[in-house]
């Protein structure tokens, strides 16, 4: 069915969310009456400082939590239902696995747990550990895994099942060197196959080059919504990325900038020059050419 035909992905109109302090007498407010729409294969980007409630948000989305007010729609149902759960991709903060389970048994629970059929699982296991770069770790414990190794299995734990929905709670913070193209492929791929994408950081520069549209929360409201260039402050910082350019041109280019009143505050490698990087020495995935 196209997409256009179908509501949207997400509809959250008024949602509030709390919890019990003070022995469960008092409640604290964590989301303030959240308006949120995001139509199907659309990406958004929640950004704001920590404690802004963005965790609380993608979990209550994930069904993880309740909420206590509002309304709540989730690819045009309830989170709280289970087939609606398996059409979600969720990475949280921490894995949610013992930390005893090899990487491979993990990620085969995980993949049943989410509805992929058993005649699939081997291969749909084996196919996403050597996409995250892990395929000679299969049988490591998650306890021995780096940060940077857990954060790679976690991604591949929440798209194995091929989502129509994927939620990322922080999906960089802890991430190593390989694993930026990890997140780059796997978010792509999603995209192409029509998937809507929630993304959450507290820097906004995890996440632009990610989202179409960004939302700002603070203090479990929303502050700011609007497509990422419109959101940019007026007089802050901004980086322009050049191609083709020596080091003389490179010099010349910052004398403008001083020229014109400018303060040029460092020059740094492109991430996306590394991130091409990994991707040249990364083995391709099984059966591409070299």
């Amino acid at each position: 069915m196209d997409a256009s035909t179908l509501g949207p992905a997400l509809r959250l109109v008024g949602l509030r969310q709390s919890y019990p302090i003070r022995l469960g007498l008092a409640r604290k407010t964590v989301l303030h009456g959240i308006d949120l729409e995001l139509a199907r294969g659309a990406s958004l980007g929640l950004v704001g400082p920590n404690g802004s409630g963005k965790s609380t948000l993608l979990r209550v989305i994930a069904g993880v939590e309740g909420y206590d007010d509002g309304t709540l729609e989730v690819l045009g149902a309830s989170p709280s239902v289970a087939a609606v759960r398996r059409r979600i991709g969720w990475l949280a903060e921490d894995l949610p696995f013992p930390r005893e389970m090899r990487a491979d048994e993990a990620l085969r629970l995980s993949a049943g747990l989410y509805g992929v059929p058993r005649r699939e699982l081997r291969a749909r296991v084996d196919g996403y550990l050597e996409r995250v770069g892990l395929a000679d770790a299969r049988k490591v414990a998650l306890a021995k895994f780096s940060k940077g190794m857990a954060r790679r299995f976690g991604l591949a734990a929440a798209l194995i099942h091929e989502p129509e929905l994927v939620l990322l709670d922080e999906p960089t913070a802890g991430l190593d060197a390989p694993g930026f193209a990890v997140l780059e492929d796997l978010l792509g791929e999603a995209k192409r196959r029509g998937a809507s994408l929630v993304v959450a950081s507290h820097l906004l520069t995890d996440i632009q080059a990610h989202c179409d549209r960004l939302v700002v929360l603070v203090d479990g409201r929303v502050g700011l919504a609007g497509a990422p260039r419109e959101l940019a402050p007026d007089g802050g910082a901004v980086e322009l990325e050049v191609e083709g350019l020596d080091a003389r041109g490179l010099d010349g280019l910052e004398g403008d900038a001083r020229a014109r009143g400018g303060r040029v505050l460092g020059r740094f490698v492109s991430a996306r020059n590394l991130v091409e990087l990994y991707r040249r020495f990364r083995p391709p995935p099984p059966g591409e050419p070299r």
